[in-house]
């Protein structure tokens, strides 16, 4: 039997980090016997999940659990073969709560305050949630991103797969979907697509909390609207009204309208529901009509009136400047929404 005052070939401060796998520590001359000696009660060393280590005494922190979490979830990469690796978790990356802290949600609680850490893996990984991890099984991976070193599902997928084990606290799903909207982590579309994916809209606690966020949306896109025309200093339209021929049918309703020019700007605040064939096909019905009658319409998501403003106002100030080579539009009423 090995003595234990063998020297260890590995001392804690020539690792770059304080919690590794297994793995590691064998590619460092550490057997799983000599690790297990290190780990015994009243030892310098704790096993914080199966494989992973905490090469110090004490209770582990939140980014120590974080990182203990990844390593059990993914496929480590030993340090020979991580310099052609992009990371040491393989698949894996952090969702849910956790995910929500790292993105710097102020409605998730810190990452002390967790008790479990959800971690994406592919569906086909051979694992078991265990200890301080919740493994999420998913087909398609989402693209990971990287926030304080570690990998972290999108906001969107994180807000679903949080929603998804909050059951019973519909204060705080309506005050995260809320807070993504508003705080600009992701648009109100991508977070209906992702809980609408996870088969979560059929709770009325978050439908209501939906209905909700897409008019929170849909607030924030009028405003940037807003923003959008007077910083580019585009001529003043008429804003929320609705068209109609005279004596005729209604048209619709439009965000934005430049009656001289027959330029209509709507916003396209779709939400990926059931419903989204049958509004698509309205807008495109709405779009034939109107541009039939000689009206431009001139169609802007949320997402790239938040990313590229500019462009967006070019877009804009072509229509109207183009208006003077097209043949003069129908004559249509116009009336507040």
């Amino acid at each position: 039997m090995e003595q234990c005052d063998t020297p260890l070939p590995l001392h804690p401060h020539h690792l770059p980090q304080l919690v590794v796998s297994g793995a590691e520590l064998r590619a460092r001359g550490v057997t799983p016997a000599r690790a297990a000696q290190q780990c015994r009660a009243g030892g310098p060393w704790q096993v914080l999940l199966p494989g992973v280590y905490l090469l110090r005494s004490g209770p582990a922190t939140g980014e120590e659990l974080l990182r203990a979490a990844l390593l059990y979830a993914g496929r480590p990469v030993v340090p020979a073969q991580r310099q052609n690796a992009a990371t040491p978790y393989g698949e894996a990356m952090v969702t849910g709560l956790a995910a929500l802290a790292l993105h710097g949600f102020s409605g998730a609680p810190p990452l002390t305050a967790l008790d479990v850490i959800d971690v994406i893996v592919p569906r086909t990984r051979r694992l078991r949630s265990t200890g301080c991890v919740r493994l999420v099984r998913s087909h398609v991976l989402p693209c990971a991103e990287e926030v304080a070193g570690v990998p972290v599902a999108p906001a969107a997928r994180a807000l679903a797969d949080a929603v998804a084990r909050l059951t019973d606290d519909p204060q705080r799903v309506r005050l995260l979907l809320t807070e993504a909207v508003r705080h600009g982590f992701c648009e109100p579309a991508a977070v209906v697509r992702e809980l609408n994916d996870a088969r979560l809209l059929n709770r009325p606690h978050v439908m209501d909390a939906v209905d909700s966020l897409l008019a929170e949306g849909r607030a924030l896109a009028e405003g940037r609207l807003y923003e959008l025309v007077r910083a580019n200093s585009l001529p003043e339209p008429l804003w929320n009204v609705d068209l109609r021929l005279p004596g005729g049918p209604h048209l619709g309703g439009i965000d934005a309208y430049w009656p001289d020019q027959a330029v209509a700007v709507e916003l396209d605040t779709r939400a990926p529901r059931h419903d989204e064939d049958a509004l698509w096909s309205e807008y495109a019905h709405k779009r034939d009509i109107l541009e039939r009658l000689g009206i431009t319409v001139v169609h802007i998501t949320p997402r790239k009136l938040r990313d590229a403003p500019e462009q967006q106002a070019v877009v804009v100030r072509t229509a109207l400047m183009a208006a003077a080579d097209r043949e003069p539009a129908a004559y249509v009423v116009v009336l507040p929404r």
